[in-house]
């Protein structure tokens, strides 16, 4: 397995493999145009002798593209068949053969580990959604995978469904890092998610989940995404999300969120 991370050094952005320095023209795109069985190869024979000085950057170059799946999990469609005015759209669709996808970010947009995330000033009902993210190839492969936080406001979706871009994308809404683990997706079958959310120092929500309760394949969402769309220099897919906050929480300003997936921990504070 290899784990790439992304670095704000002296001279500019860098990316790094299992810690040495990619050459300064990497991009990711170039990377997840090769097919899967190859990606850990091209990293290691492009590795530099040099270690990354600097801040850690979100996994993503500014042209890579984020999606996102919804529905995936029994409790997330019970949870926005709870806040809407609409409830049979959401059991229509986590029964339906077509999985709900979305375009999430741009990966100019993406914050990374360490960076802040925000709330919608026009939103009263806000929580983070800790997410497995697949890291696809460009001929559909599920390469890797990594932390995701797919910052939501519940009550501008529960109003109407068409509100989803707004409930879903705006600044500070993604989050992702703290790097991409390559390997075999028959690793993630499994993988244990949990997240944690501290006020002034102190825990106020927490819950756990694995992979194992999609309702869906992880294969399954990648056919779908690449039905009618080409994704030359690869794609992010955020996979859904199996926990959900109690319906008195929302997050605040000032909050920590951490996520923990596998072996990476992406924690983010409210801005």
């Amino acid at each position: 397995m290899a784990y790439l991370t992304k670095w704000q050094t002296p001279r500019g952005a860098r990316w790094a493999v299992d810690g040495r320095l990619l050459p300064p023209d990497f991009a990711l795109r170039q990377l997840l145009e090769h097919a899967a069985d190859d990606l850990e190869g091209v990293l290691r024979s492009a590795a530099l002798p040099a270690l990354p000085e600097g801040l850690p950057l979100a996994p993503v170059d500014d042209d890579t593209e984020v999606w996102a799946a919804g529905v995936t999990y029994r409790r997330s469609r019970e949870a926005r068949e709870a806040e809407s005015t609409v409830k049979d759209v959401y059991s229509r669709v986590y029964d339906a053969a077509r999985p709900e996808l979305f375009f999430k970010s741009p990966g100019w947009r993406v914050a990374g580990h360490g960076m802040p995330i925000r709330i919608r000033r026009d939103s009263r009902w806000n929580v983070p959604e800790p997410e497995l993210t697949l890291v696809i190839t460009a001929h559909g492969e599920i390469a890797g995978f990594c932390a995701g936080n797919d910052v939501s406001s519940r009550d501008i979706e529960g109003e109407n469904p068409l509100y989803l871009p707004q409930a879903k994308i705006y600044n500070g809404a993604c989050a992702l890092g703290p790097g991409l683990v390559f390997g075999p997706p028959e690793t993630l079958r499994d993988l244990a998610i949990a997240v944690s959310v501290s006020r002034r120092g102190r825990p106020i929500f927490t819950g756990q989940t694995s992979t194992a309760q999609l309702n869906r394949s992880l294969q399954e969402l990648v056919e779908y995404l690449f039905r009618e769309l080409d994704f030359p220099g690869g794609v992010l897919l955020m996979t859904g999300t199996g926990i959900v906050p109690p319906d008195d929480f929302t997050l605040q300003r000032g909050d920590t969120v951490r996520i923990d997936i596998g072996s990476l921990v992406l924690e983010n504070d409210v801005a």
